[in-house]
């Protein structure tokens, strides 16, 4: 490595290159998962949803909600099956005890949301606005989401696994026990995080913004050494 290889900015990495796994798994304590799939549930017309509704116990399937106000929703013990959400506002919406399948949204309007004890499995999503948003034993399973903005979020217990991500955008949250394994990932942003038992070994990146933020986050040796350049930086080292 030259001195030239140091000469990035100290507030983002491009790697450029793949993770590999490694380290001991008390390194991180892990995520803790409490979802249950949803029991005997009953089929629903999503097409007479509305604002701050209430649904217990029902199952939305192959609908399309696109530009719905669904502002303040509230799923309990439901799921979603092949839901379109395109431009849906689902402002301070709550998700609890709910499975989400194969939805797909274009621009997931999802800012304040609430998600408790959720399974999402195979999103396609464009951009997903989740920011502000608390998120709480809830498992991302596959799908590919081109940006996914948790800014400001707070995430417990939170796993994302593989799952292609353009841009994954944690600045500002507060993260405990958080694991992201198995993801391709264009940009990570952990600017202003705040993180204990985050793990982000066996994950693929491109580039890291908010080196800062990193503090608290468990990684594996492929993603130390392909981070050296920028922390060379940070630390004013002279590499050559």
């Amino acid at each position: 490595m030259n001195a030239r290889s140091a000469g990035r900015s100290a507030g983002s990495a491009r790697p450029g290159g793949s993770a590999r796994s490694g380290g001991s798994a008390r390194d991180a304590q892990p995520p803790k998962l409490t979802f249950s799939a949803p029991g005997a549930v009953t089929d629903a017309d999503a097409t007479l949803l509305r604002s701050s509704d209430e649904r217990d116990g029902e199952r939305f399937a192959d609908a399309d909600l696109s530009e719905y106000d669904l502002s303040g929703v509230s799923f309990l013990q439901c799921e979603l099956d092949a839901v379109t959400l395109t431009d849906t506002q689902l402002r301070g919406a709550r998700f609890v005890d709910t499975l989400v399948t194969a939805s797909f949204a274009p621009t997931l309007l999802a800012g304040r949301t609430i998600w408790r004890d959720v399974l999402v499995q195979n999103p396609r999503w464009g951009s997903a606005e989740m920011f502000d948003a608390e998120l709480n034993s809830v498992h991302i399973r596959g799908g590919k989401i081109d940006y996914l903005n948790l800014r400001n979020s707070r995430l417990t217990n939170v796993l994302i696994e593989d799952c292609a991500l353009g841009e994954l955008d944690l600045g500002g949250i507060r993260a405990t026990r958080v694991a992201i394994r198995n993801c391709r990932i264009g940009t990570l942003d952990v600017t202003r995080a705040t993180c204990s038992n985050v793990d982000l070994r066996s994950s693929e990146f491109s580039a890291i913004n908010g080196l800062e933020g990193l503090r608290g986050v468990t990684i594996d040796d492929g993603q130390l050494s392909l981070l050296a350049p920028v922390l060379a930086q940070h630390l004013g080292l002279i590499v050559e």
